[in-house]
């Protein structure tokens, strides 16, 4: 898989699409308040702060059929300041930037680390992290938030209509939109400016069958990405509506599922999903030590597991980055401060657990020295917690194609598109769907079928993986909203993967009628 290094460089004149000027924070103002907090906290007795000021800019704009719906534009502008006093943390959060509401600010979140010092169990024990002086801007061609809300809904309801005349009776197409400006200061004298922004465009095509009371659908299989409005321009949404379209009129068509146990094939654009589910949130430390159990619970991995645990085949290598070009997680320093590099590890390698996601103040919990660069807050006014970073499955390294994997299945299924899905409180029992099932005879693709879906454990599951594309079948996908915590926080995350099959996955039918 190939990756490079997120840039690191001197901060360059903000006069261009690429910086983001438009919504530029005065960054003075950002560097006095950072010191007058950390400042304040030293004072106050904390062995430890760090803030996180900045803002975060959204856009949402949807369209269904001929017109458009809906169009919003958002920010969220403060700060989020983080003391350790005693071995407890204490937070406080703001919507304004001025030094009165940090002055607020140093108080309560030393008043809120007192408060939890009786309940508080272990102390919470830092490493010491170097004291980065950097700044990280996201490479980027075209600003999306600079280009005018017309060409947006113009672009949104030609989609629509792409879809329509192929062969949809329905169609909505949506636009979403995100910018990240932080200035990220700390008490071990950590200084780090970063901007990165991303897009999403999507839609659904919907086909009716009147007379038999019927309905079905696709979405699109254009993943979101860290990049400007070039992407959007450049992903061929006009193209894939029209083939949605057809396809959505086809499934109304094609024969169902009929459920067994099937050799399967899953296509990157479907099994970046059963990855985040599965190994991504299972192998989350917050959610192995008990600590987060909001969005399907906690985890059947235990901190013994590390290096015993037989995840899945020795085809299975599922690797952390903060560095692949245009993934949501990428990124040049966590929201600890730790370097995109710290998050570069092997969380299964070979079929073996080999790592946990931590942010920091969790690896000694488990007898670690450090953790790996995976802490993210969705705003500057909340509380960094343990967030995924990119994460994937490493291709084969002999060469292998889709056809070599279908070559070898005699009675299958190949899924296309992610689709609506449920697992257990443990990350264990799961249900995956799809946009597109294929009928595999005779080690050839067959006919659309309709309908299915895929369940099963997640250890048997991954170690029944016999089959695995190369490099030239990678392909990178995600989710910008990835729900966790309480409060909820949103992460955007990237996982890439080749296709990949599986022996004997008991696939279902979900209609009934077969």
């Amino acid at each position: 898989m190939a990756r490079t290094a997120a840039p690191l460089r001197d901060a360059p004149e903000r006069a261009d699409a690429t910086s983001g000027s438009r919504f530029a924070l005065d960054r003075a103002l950002l560097d006095r308040l950072a010191d007058l907090a950390l400042d304040g906290a030293k004072r106050g007795g904390a062995s430890y702060a760090d803030i996180r000021l900045g803002e975060t800019l959204r856009e949402y704009a949807q369209a269904k059929d001929d017109r458009l719906e809906h169009f919003d534009e958002r920010s969220t502008r403060g700060f989020g300041l983080r003391v350790l006093l005693d071995g407890s943390w204490g937070f406080y959060g703001a919507k304004r930037l001025d030094e009165a509401t940090i002055r607020t600010g140093v108080e309560r979140a030393l008043e809120n680390a007192r408060a939890v010092r009786p309940i508080q169990g272990a102390p919470i024990a830092l490493e010491q992290l170097p004291a980065h002086e950097a700044e990280w801007i996201m490479p980027m061609g075209v600003d999306p938030f600079a280009i005018s809300s017309r060409e947006k809904s113009d672009l949104l309801l030609a989609v629509c209509a792409a879809a329509r005349d192929a062969g949809a009776d329905f169609c909505w197409a949506a636009l979403s939109i995100a910018r990240e400006e932080r200035l990220f200061a700390n008490s071990f004298g950590a200084r780090i400016r970063q901007t990165r922004t991303r897009v999403h465009p999507t839609f659904t095509a919907t086909a009716v069958d009147r007379a038999a009371g019927r309905m079905a659908s696709r979405d699109s299989l254009i993943p979101a990405r860290g990049a400007g409005w070039e992407y959007v321009t450049c992903a061929g949404l006009l193209t894939e509506a029209a083939e949605a379209g057809a396809q959505a009129r086809a499934k109304l068509a094609a024969k169902p599922v009929t459920t067994g146990d099937y050799d399967i094939i899953i296509d990157p654009t479907n099994l970046w999903l059963t990855i985040h589910e599965t190994v991504g949130h299972s192998t989350e430390l917050d959610r192995v030590l008990g600590w987060e159990a909001n969005f399907a619970g906690t985890s059947f991995v235990k901190p013994q597991m590390r290096g015993a645990l037989r995840f899945g085949s020795e085809l299975m290598t599922i690797v952390a980055d903060r560095s692949q070009p245009g993934a949501l997680s990428t990124i040049g320093f966590d929201d600890d401060g730790a370097p995109a590099e710290a998050a570069e590890f092997k969380i299964v390698e070979k079929g073996v657990l080999k790592n946990f996601q931590m942010a920091l103040g969790q690896a000694h919990y488990i007898g670690l020295s450090a953790s790996n660069g995976c802490a993210y807050a969705d705003s500057p006014t909340a509380f960094p917690i343990q967030r995924m970073p990119n994460i994937s499955l490493a291709p084969n390294p002999e060469k292998c194609t889709l056809d070599d994997l279908v070559g070898g299945i005699e009675n299958g299924v190949y899924v296309v598109g992610a689709g609506s899905w449920s697992i257990d409180q443990q990350r264990d029992n799961f249900q995956f769907g799809g946009q597109l099932f294929y009928e595999i005879k005779n080690g050839k693709l067959g006919e659309l079928l309709r309908d299915g879906a895929y369940q099963g454990r997640t250890i048997p599951f991954w170690n029944s993986l016999d089959g695995l594309g190369d490099a030239s079948t990678y392909h990178l996908d995600g989710t910008f909203t990835c729900g966790k915590a309480e409060p909820v926080q949103v992460a955007p995350v990237s996982h890439g993967s080749p296709p990949a099959r599986f022996r004997q996955v008991r696939v279902l039918n979900t209609s009934g009628d077969a």
